[in-house]
């Protein structure tokens, strides 16, 4: 009942179009029966339009009103140089609403014979592809408040543009403003890191003002981001790094570059330690490399406090790390 109502209401729009149309364009010139004709001239040309499309598939129906869209966009543009035109007003109407029908028809025509030209998921993809050449890093909270990937930054091993959405820059915002003073310094320092790398200039930082409102957790809405702009996240994030493979978004791990990046030790060299503290074994000793790596090392529980020199026995990939295992074989090791 509705759509009668709205296609009645149509054809007495269309009606007064044709209708009005007639007596502006010959006035008194012409009887009044003609504008009549006009208006009902405009009705048929409608409905037979209607019907065409119906008779038409989905795919060229979505082509046509994209098409037409697009038409009305180009035609719009067009009108601008004809406004300008030194003419008759009335003659620049009738050059306009020609020239608006010409595209108008032209559009319709391309959507029908090539509807995959205005499909919107044709659109999507090239947006998407236009996006990858961008080459989008996405930065998360967590590798922010970390900071080396600054120090990356100013080496120049990371190219592109490493993207900021608003909604990690407000929760940086809410750690920096914490009551808890651990939790507020780690904010302020991921605030500080992106001002150091907006302050490199080697590469741009691009503060995107998206946010996703059906989605709650911030690592849902960074893969989302990064689905859309066809970008990488950067995290160190191992919870983060799972899901967003599942959702076969690719994630860099500054955790895994800084594992691939350690020094190599095979059993059997030498290297010089500081033993630091007690090893939970009899009679060990443990040290730590400038990376971080846990070094166990037997028969140095006497040296604690001091530089030695150990030969390497083993080493130990977890998924938390590298350890390396050695034994201390200098003098000192049976003395005490």
């Amino acid at each position: 009942m509705m759509m009668g109502w709205v296609r009645l209401l149509f054809w007495v729009a269309l009606w007064a179009t044709g209708f009005w149309a007639v007596r502006l364009w010959k006035g008194a010139a012409w009887p009044p029966w003609t504008a009549w004709l006009g208006g009902l001239a405009m009705i048929a040309l409608a409905e037979g339009f209607v019907w065409a499309v119906r008779k038409t598939g989905e795919q060229k129906r979505v082509g046509m009103a994209f098409g037409f869209l697009s038409s009305l966009l180009v035609a719009s543009l067009a009108a601008i140089p004809v406004g300008v035109l030194p003419m008759e007003p009335p003659v620049k109407t009738f050059i306009g609403a020609t020239l608006f029908l010409l595209i108008a028809f032209v559009g319709l025509l391309l959507g029908y014979q090539y509807p995959t030209w205005f499909h919107p998921m044709r659109v999507l993809e090239l947006l998407k592809s236009y996006h990858s050449g961008k080459n989008y890093k996405i930065l998360d909270t967590s590798v922010i408040i970390d900071g080396r990937i600054a120090d990356l930054v100013e080496t120049g091993f990371i190219e592109g543009t490493l993207v900021v959405p608003r909604f990690v820059l407000r929760e940086l915002q809410y750690i920096a403003d914490s009551a808890d003073p651990v939790r507020r310094n780690r904010g302020r320092r991921g605030l500080e890191m992106l001002q150091r790398m907006q302050k490199k200039g080697d590469i741009d930082i691009a503060i995107m003002e998206v946010d996703f409102p059906a989605v709650k957790e911030v690592d849902l809405k960074l893969i989302e981001l990064a689905k859309q702009i066809a970008a990488k996240i950067i995290t160190n994030d191992y919870n983060l790094n799972k899901v967003a493979q599942l959702h076969n978004v690719k994630v860099l791990n500054i955790n895994e570059l800084a594992t691939a990046l350690k020094p190599v030790v095979l059993p059997g060299e030498t290297m010089n330690v500081y033993i630091l503290k007690e090893g939970k074994e009899y009679n060990q000793g443990v040290a730590y490399l400038e990376d971080g790596t846990m070094v166990v090392v037997d028969n140095a529980r006497k040296m604690i406090g001091r530089n030695i020199e150990i030969t390497v026995t083993s080493v130990l990939q977890t998924s938390m790390g590298k350890m390396i295992f050695g034994k201390y074989e200098g003098s000192q090791a049976g003395s005490s």
